[in-house]
């Protein structure tokens, strides 16, 4: 079975970053839009990684215009916004799809069973999060409507983290 240490990312500056990178680490994948309802968790996520970023754990987003439009940003554009306006310090990639035919192989591994093992869980808007354990395997996944900073998600990010 994969893993997503078996998947890459495009940075913004168009180099691939091996998720074998973040290999021991507990994740949280995050699709992201910049005109959404939900952009204000951008603040939660950074909170969230600077509580346990030394502890083993990372927050990996990925922008995504597959709703409604909400991320037209792209390249330089929307690494200003990711980073000045929202001040998020953890790691955001390139734009890409997280739905639909075109969507991205780790998007295609994190939402369905056949590839994953456990869930067939498809985004259904922006801010979707994928729980990931140390040995790359998806875990858990929170709606849109989950703050990041909710007690169910910090709780098993904790256990996860003592594994």
């Amino acid at each position: 079975m994969q893993t997503v240490y078996d998947f890459h990312a495009l940075q913004f500056n168009g180099e691939k970053k091996s998720l074998q990178d973040y290999s021991g680490k507990v994740l949280l994948i995050v699709n992201t839009a910049s005109r959404c309802f939900f952009t204000k968790q951008f603040k939660a996520l950074e909170a969230l990684y600077q509580k346990y970023k030394d502890q083993g754990f990372e927050i990996l987003a990925f922008p995504s215009n597959d709703f409604r439009g909400q991320e037209p940003m792209t390249g330089s554009q929307l690494e200003t916004f990711c980073r000045i306006q929202q001040q998020v310090t953890f790691p955001v990639f390139r734009r890409v799809h997280v739905i639909g035919p075109y969507s991205e192989p780790l998007y295609q591994y994190l939402s369905e069973r056949s590839k994953n093992g456990r869930f067939d869980k498809k985004p259904l808007w922006n801010f979707h999060k994928y729980l990931i354990n140390k040995e790359g395997e998806v875990v858990d996944y929170f709606y849109s409507t989950t703050n990041p900073t909710a007690s169910r998600l910090m709780t098993k990010i904790e256990q996860l983290i003592s594994e």
